[in-house]
């Protein structure tokens, strides 16, 4: 499936959609050693793109690893702020890997990187509905109103979510636990969930993308997929 190139770039990590497009504008960007003009799409995963030396998606390898992030880490590629990167996690012969979206600087858990691009499109984009599941911390208690409207749907600035599912909910003295399973992929969208029904978010864990687990896999590290799990992903 074709996608728009600057949408490809920024879903790499390595800039954001703006600056893909300035990039494509300014003749920096190649697909298959031509220059690419603005507006133009491909193939994520069966062409080469190339931001000056930087290849995008590269399929040769083939390398996804899942990675048990902690908090305190970035996933983009590079921060002017010297913020540490989840790429500092990974070996260098691994290669450069690229996240399959993104966990926040005070999220920990499951992520995806990986250099394959198609794979990427395919569980970022919104038509597949590959789930997320979330173990959330929160001050307050989940009572069955707040319940109620993070499954039906709560209504946040860029309009109202869609259907989720809450399980394991349990009391732990002020605070509440419970696990959040999401179809879609919004900024920051579990927080800001809960903040609008008036949760405080202590602590936020990704622990599942589809059907893949975090499992027992310790904070920090990381494993390549195996080939079982990349067919089921796919």
């Amino acid at each position: 499936m074709s996608e728009r190139l600057h949408k490809i770039i920024a879903a790499s990590g390595l800039m954001s959609r703006r600056q893909a497009e300035e990039m494509i504008r300014l003749g920096r960007v190649k697909v298959d050693g031509r220059v690419a003009g603005l507006g133009e799409s491909a193939e994520p995963g069966e062409v080469e793109i190339r931001v000056d030396d930087q290849v995008i998606g590269a399929m040769a390898s083939g390398v996804t690893v899942m990675l048990n992030k902690p908090v305190g880490y970035i996933c983009t590629m590079n921060d002017p702020s010297g913020r540490r990167l989840v790429s500092e996690l990974l070996p260098p012969e691994l290669g450069r890997l690229y996240p399959i979206g993104r966990l926040d600087f005070n999220t920990e858990g499951l992520l995806l990187l990986t250099n394959d691009g198609a794979l990427a499109q395919h569980l970022m984009h919104p038509r597949h509905h590959v789930s997320k599941t979330y173990l959330v911390k929160v001050r307050g208690q989940l009572d069955g109103h707040k319940r109620q409207a993070l499954e039906t749907g709560v209504l946040l600035d860029d309009g109202p979510t869609h259907q989720a599912r809450v399980a394991a909910v349990r009391a732990h003295g002020r605070n509440c636990w419970f696990e959040l399973t999401l179809h879609e992929g919004r900024n920051r969208q579990v927080r800001r969930m809960c903040e609008a029904l008036g949760l405080g978010v202590v602590r936020l864990k990704r622990i599942a993308v589809g059907d893949l687990t975090l499992g027992e896999l310790p904070r920090g590290a990381w494993r390549k997929l195996t080939a079982a799990e990349l067919n089921r992903l796919r």
